[in-house]
């Protein structure tokens, strides 16, 4: 029996040995050529392996097609691509080739130029007020006639303007008359009957034609002291007047003052004897220029502007007062002469930082970096950069929001999250449902949809999301600028609004979970200004500034 039992043992280890062996030789070739990727990693052994990426967001590899998992968009090839562990910075942004043609990325190189400050102004034509004049009675008495019965109507010094009934006048003219025949007796009485008439602003030529005829006038014209438009008629025929009492209120238009509102901003740059160039919205095409010779030194508390004046020649009379007109001072700002400046495009401005995007140098394939900066005046459509910049720095001046929504998505350093945060990119079981990043080709921004059930981390996350949109607002001038942005932050969740003048869009960053659009808009409406969704009540729009007010 023990002699069966080692036999058995035997053939047991001949038949392991074997299978072992047999393995071996099958397998060992196999194991050393043929090891496979796995599944959503980037091939390492094939540098010429197609790999998959999402435009918006690189930092996705696949080995295969399909959908990027963060925002759905359909991958697309991309091969030698550079590792995340091969960036220069890991905190920069790396972006494809298509990913920047999708956004709408361009970079502009940062360069010293020549600071020039356009202030723009906003104003009406005013009658000058060292020309204005009103034309009173010189006698008291009754209006017979109005020689002139309108107001707008031009008048010449000398001309009759009205005829004036003054029992006043005929006794002086009597007590005239009567002294005239005793001049030569009592020269006293004689002389002063004249002065009287005089003092009543007779004039001597009448008074000695009064004499040669020796009858009593019973109506005297009252005639213009200056040429110029009648800008107020106080009287009617059959009024009776006092001396002094005033009849027209007369302008001379020769010379007008063109008055500007300047907002405390601007001042800084706006000095005495500046050159100053304006439009009128009437005269379409001429341009009329001049000098400044007068700054309000006190600042309106209603408006918070100060008037700025300039004296005009206006022969032609085309310049009329109340006429809207629309001024440029190229400000030249000497003590900035060696600062860099840079677009306003490029600039983000969260109300206490300003940050921009600089391209790194010396990459394979674009990756940029975020930095703050610190800006000085705006030039227009351009800022004087104080630091945080070097001449000859590439930074991004088209597509600035579309290259930070993808810092934020990627958890890299951006405009709101300047330390870098990760954003969570898929479902999670304490309640949030998705996470949804969009691009149109114009912006990217994320989306969150909640439900009732979030709590602890994941509402600390979410309440650090931001929402980047835009929309356009109506409106014409800075003015319109800071109210359509003071009522867009008024709003609760949002962290930051930029409206541009020129192409009326407003930019905004929001938090979706706090606010929306629809509440963004509605505040905006109620400020005075119409949105795409909300039109402003007429009473508001009504009480706007006139330089404010954009609808035809």
């Amino acid at each position: 029996m023990e002699k069966l039992k080692l036999r058995r043992y035997f053939v047991y280890l001949l038949l392991v040995s074997g299978g072992l062996l047999l393995g071996w030789v099958l397998f060992h070739n196999n194991d050393n050529t043929n090891s496979q990727p796995v599944r959503g990693e980037k091939p390492v052994s094939d540098a010429n392996e197609t790999v998959w990426t999402c435009s918006m967001h690189p930092n996705v590899r696949m080995d295969k097609p399909g959908k990027c998992p963060i925002c759905g968009m359909d991958l697309i090839p991309l091969t030698q691509l550079k590792t995340d562990n091969a960036l220069d910075e890991p905190m920069a942004i790396h972006l494809s080739p298509e990913a920047l043609q999708l956004a709408n990325v361009s970079t502009t190189v940062v360069t010293r130029q020549k600071p020039i400050k356009e202030v723009r102004l906003y104003g009406k034509i005013q009658a000058d007020e060292r020309m204005l004049q009103s034309q009173t009675a010189h006698i008291p008495g009754r209006i017979e006639r109005l020689l002139v019965n309108f107001t707008g109507e031009q008048v010449h010094r000398g001309q009759p303007l009205a005829e004036i009934y003054s029992p006043e006048m005929i006794t002086a003219q009597q007590e005239l008359l009567e002294a005239a025949k005793v001049k030569d007796i009592q020269p006293e009485i004689y002389g002063a009957s004249r002065d009287r008439l005089l003092n009543l602003n007779i004039p001597e030529q009448q008074i000695n034609n009064l004499e040669s005829s020796g009858k009593v006038k019973t109506t005297f014209p009252i005639v213009a002291t200056t040429s110029g438009i009648v800008t107020a008629k106080r009287v009617n025929a059959g009024d009776h007047v006092g001396q002094g009492t005033i009849l027209y209120d007369i302008a001379d238009l020769s010379t007008v003052w063109a008055m500007f509102d300047a907002y405390e901003s601007d001042l800084p740059f706006i000095g005495q004897t500046d050159k100053i160039s304006f439009t009128a919205q009437a005269l379409p095409g001429e341009k009329f220029t001049g000098k400044i010779d007068f700054i309000d030194p006190v600042i309106d508390p209603v408006n918070r502007v100060a008037k700025v004046r300039m004296q005009i020649k206006n022969a032609d009379g085309k310049l009329k007062p109340e006429m809207f007109i629309n001024g440029v001072i190229e400000a030249d700002l000497t003590q900035f002469a060696n600062n860099l400046v840079i677009p306003a495009s490029a600039v983000l401005w969260t109300g206490k930082r300003s940050i921009v995007y600089v391209k790194l140098k010396d990459t394979d394939e674009p990756e940029f970096m975020m930095r703050e900066i610190g800006i000085g005046p705006a030039l227009g459509n351009s800022y004087i950069v104080l630091d945080g910049l070097s001449e000859g720095e590439e930074i991004v001046t088209s597509g600035t929001f579309n290259v930070d929504a993808a810092a934020q998505l990627e958890g890299k350093p951006s405009m709101m999250n300047p330390q870098g945060e990760a954003v969570p990119a898929s479902h999670d079981h304490n309640g949030l449902q998705k996470v949804k990043s969009k691009a149109d080709g114009h912006n990217a921004h994320s989306e969150l949809i909640k439900s009732d059930g979030i709590k602890g981390d994941n509402m600390k996350s979410m309440e650090k999301m931001t929402q980047h949109q835009m929309f356009k607002v109506s409106g014409n001038c800075e003015m319109c600028k800071e109210r359509i942005e003071t009522a867009a932050k008024s709003v609760k969740g949002v962290t930051t609004a930029i409206w541009d003048v020129d192409s009326k869009v407003l930019h905004v960053n929001y938090n979706p979970v706090q606010t929306d659009l629809i509440k963004i808009q509605k505040a905006i409406a109620k400020a005075g200004h119409d949105t795409e969704k909300f039109k402003a009540e007429d009473k508001t729009y009504n009480a706007l500034p006139e330089c404010c007010k954009y609808r035809g």
